[in-house]
């Protein structure tokens, strides 16, 4: 049987799911990301983790998500966000040595946005923008139903885009970057809550959290409709903890793109929320492997 294996480098959890071809997950597997996680404990426990889901073998290519950029061929971990000792990590070399499967590597948001593109909220659509709200802003950009990463391997930094010049700083070396009018932290900064009590707030009709979702969607859309401008795509999915809370901001955000960006620029344009959940990462990894290693 042709198979392979998805894999999710999470500073938690790895996160692991054999996959046929068309997309079926045979099995699945989630085990604790080794603390200090330099790349020696982190390989081992990936090989480790690949024994325990694939023990006869059946899998022919690994495709993995990591927290940080990867070089354009899909070999080597630049920088790994959050771990030890992590730069210039030769993780697929590593790997196709302990294993004898073959490897591809991306980063963890390029991977959801492939899995959100192949089996999730994206499966209608070539052209396509994922942003995942969480801890960050992170991106994807799927072109011609293929994920598009650039000359150098790191296009599709979406969060880092100017929001505001004067702006907070952000940690990129930017100032008023889309994260921090989009993360937690932001959220967290600009009202001393939760996203999900903010979200719970407002199903519950309370004025300042509906407000506040208002002023939310409006900053997002004027964020995005630069990259519709750019990249006119048939939709943009939206994933991370705080799209739960989409109904509450996608109509003030739609209505700013609709101000912002000139009808031809966003015709049929679909806004959605991602339906993968945290699996997006790994899915998207499986189908990586699928097409480096398959087609």
């Amino acid at each position: 049987m042709n198979a392979v294996i998805g894999l999710d480098l999470g500073g938690t959890a790895l996160k692991l799911g054999l996959f046929e071809p068309d997309g079926s997950c045979l099995r699945d597997l989630d085990v604790p990301t080794p603390q200090p996680s330099t790349p020696e404990a982190v390989v081992a426990a990936m090989v480790a983790a690949i024994g325990q889901l694939d023990p006869d073998n059946t899998a022919t290519a690994i495709g993995i998500g990591t927290p940080g950029p990867a070089d354009p061929t899909g070999r080597i971990a630049r920088v790994a966000i959050n771990l030890a000792g992590w730069r210039d990590v030769p993780l697929a070399d590593e790997l196709e040595a302990k294993t004898g499967r073959s490897v591809v590597i991306a980063n963890d948001a390029n991977c959801a946005g492939v899995g959100e593109a192949w089996l999730g909220a994206g499966r209608e659509f070539q052209d396509l923008i994922l942003l995942t709200l969480g801890t960050g802003v992170g991106g994807a950009i799927i072109l011609g139903g293929k994920l598009f990463v650039g000359r150098d391997g790191t296009a599709g930094e979406l969060g880092l885009i100017t929001l505001n010049p004067e702006g907070p700083p952000c940690n990129s070396g930017n100032r008023g970057s889309l994260e921090q009018y989009g993360s937690i932290q932001a959220i967290q900064r600009r009202t001393r809550l939760e996203p999900k009590e903010l979200g719970e707030r407002a199903a519950a009709g309370d004025a300042m959290a509906l407000q506040f979702w208002e002023v939310y969607g409006r900053d997002l859309g004027a964020g995005i409709a630069s990259l519709v401008y750019v990249l006119t795509p048939e939709a943009i999915v939206f994933g991370g903890g705080i799209s739960a809370s989409a109904p509450f901001f996608f109509p003030a955000l739609r209505a700013e793109l609709e101000e912002r960006v000139l009808p031809s620029s966003r015709r049929d344009l679909q806004l959605r929320v991602a339906e993968l959940g945290n699996r997006a990462g790994m899915v998207g990894a499986a189908k990586l492997a699928i097409d480096r290693y398959m087609d």
